[in-house]
């Protein structure tokens, strides 16, 4: 399969820390060579994620207090990537990719051309654990006609789901699939997921049912039947407390994305030796412990970033199982990027919005 590649491409560069006028569209970017273990894309779609926003902004960067969504950009020059360095300007967002193979470096096998193929978000080092890079952050990402990534952490699916589809699994669904992994996440539990209607909170409980656990969402009433059809037992509305609604000490893991003023709570639902898991901190990312409860009650707390490799190989086999499905809410083109992201922020939405590209 020979496929002509292009000298130059459409890309959405990120041009420093700063709001949606940080974002530039441009028609000059030169396309991205493979190097020796690393494959061509030929990108269809991108979703949109939480983290793009986050970085855009520099959430990241200690100095940064508040929620997502109240944030004002830090300077360029600061330590605002996920890996808690100062990102590379201009960059190249996207955490979530699917296209199609379209060129192999000299070490990868070429009957992976023509492949459609999903990457994976996080990339491990080879060489130290929990060394992780994220896709569009670290590395540059989806948000371009071409993207090069290892060989190792781009996936085959077999399935008729549309590219639209397929972008939107890697970002959040890892995200949640690595949160129940590392909680250990058993058939019978009952299990709290808090920004339950949001991208990963979505995924979560899709992902958590199909584990057999027993799944209490958070969410707005105005998504609280949305969530229920994805598989919540129970739904309680955001801002209420969760303790009058679920009973103290009756939940077995906390799956949380949200963080903020009401965290306490959630550590006094957990049974005596629960778990609790974060991935997230939409809410603010600062929040008040009182250490004897985590101690008297034997609570095991996780935080979730670096992922295993079997949790992006599981993805792919529920979706070629058909043991999940895509939740896809709107689809921009590439030149909408800065609705599309304006949207996102609006939280109005069950699911994800995903980008197409020309």
């Amino acid at each position: 399969m020979i496929v002509r590649v292009p000298e130059t491409m459409t890309a959405v560069l990120l041009t420093r820390h700063g709001g949606p006028d940080a974002l530039e569209l441009r028609s000059d970017v030169a396309v991205p060579t493979p190097s020796r273990d690393e494959i061509l894309i030929r990108v269809a779609a991108a979703g949109i994620n939480n983290t793009d926003i986050n970085t855009r902004v520099g959430w990241y960067a200690k100095s940064v207090t508040g929620a997502t969504n109240a944030s004002d950009a830090v300077d360029e020059g600061t330590a605002g990537g996920w890996a808690g360095e100062a990102l590379v300007f201009p960059r190249i967002q996207g955490a979530d990719a699917c296209g199609r193979v379209v060129a192999v470096g000299s070490e990868v096998d070429p009957s992976r051309l023509g492949q459609r193929v999903i990457v994976a978000t996080m990339q491990p080092s080879a060489d130290e654990p929990f060394v992780t890079s994220t896709l569009g952050s670290e590395m540059n990402g989806a948000f371009a006609e071409y993207l090069v990534a290892r060989s190792s952490q781009s996936y085959a699916v077999d399935c008729d789901w549309t590219d639209v589809e397929l972008a939107s699994i890697p970002c959040a669904y890892s995200t949640a699939e690595n949160m129940l992994h590392r909680a250990q996440v058993r058939a019978g539990e009952r299990v709290l997921i808090t920004g339950a209607s949001g991208g990963v909170g979505s995924a979560a409980v899709q992902l958590a049912k199909r584990r057999g656990a027993t799944v209490i969402g958070v969410a707005g009433d105005a998504k609280a039947a949305g969530v229920r059809e994805l598989g919540a037992d129970v739904v309680v509305a955001r801002g209420s407390s969760v303790v009058d609604a679920v009973g103290a000490e009756s939940i077995d893991v906390v799956v949380d994305l949200v963080a903020g003023p009401e965290w306490a709570e959630l550590l006094d639902v957990l049974k005596l030796g629960g778990r609790y898991i974060a991935s997230g901190a939409i809410a603010g990312p600062i929040v008040e412990l009182d250490i004897r409860t985590l101690y008297l009650k034997d609570l095991t707390l996780l935080g979730a970033t670096y992922q295993e490799p079997v949790v992006f190989e599981n993805l792919v086999g529920y979706i070629e199982q058909g043991e999940i499905r895509p939740l896809v809410h709107k689809v921009y083109p590439l030149a909408e990027m800065a609705e599309a992201q304006e949207d996102f922020m609006s939280k109005g939405f069950i699911g994800k919005l995903v980008l197409t590209i020309p």
